[in-house]
């Protein structure tokens, strides 16, 4: 009888425990977003992975230097790097030189470790969020061309 009575005020206070984190949350203002009618002042949490990008200066260069770490990092084959070795003319030294930077924004995970892999911070995720395509072919992106 003691067993069974002990049980049951166990199974009351758990019960009371569970109602008091509902009523906390019932209580709390909501945030919940109405998208699509505030696309305009919509705003991403910057930590939100959303595209990967290739920033790119005035200049329409990058930073990438075609090391393969980020294709390397990845662990279902998004990035594809095509590089191209040359002479540099200043040292005589060969240096690899980036031809095609593919990414496939279809089969990203968007696991951030192409970006923690990047030793010169050449590639980000941008909060871009809108990809919807009728082709997935149209989801493989070329990086390393300026986006006008």
């Amino acid at each position: 009888m003691r067993d069974y009575i002990k049980g049951l005020f166990s199974g009351i206070w758990s019960l009371l425990t569970g109602m008091k984190v509902t009523f906390r949350e019932y209580f709390t203002p909501k945030i919940t977003e109405q998208y699509p009618e505030n696309r305009a002042t919509l705003k991403m949490n910057e930590r939100f992975c959303g595209e990967l990008v290739m920033p790119h200066d005035e200049n329409g260069s990058n930073r990438c230097i075609a090391c393969g770490l980020c294709q390397m990092a990845c662990p279902n084959g998004t990035i594809r790097i095509t590089s191209e070795t040359v002479t540099d003319p200043g040292t005589g030294k060969p240096k690899k030189r980036l031809v095609k930077y593919e990414y496939d924004l279809g089969s990203c995970m968007f696991c951030h470790l192409c970006v923690n892999a990047c030793p010169h911070h050449a590639i980000e995720f941008s909060t871009d969020f809108e990809h919807a395509v009728f082709t997935r072919g149209k989801l493989v992106k070329t990086l390393n061309k300026q986006q006008s």
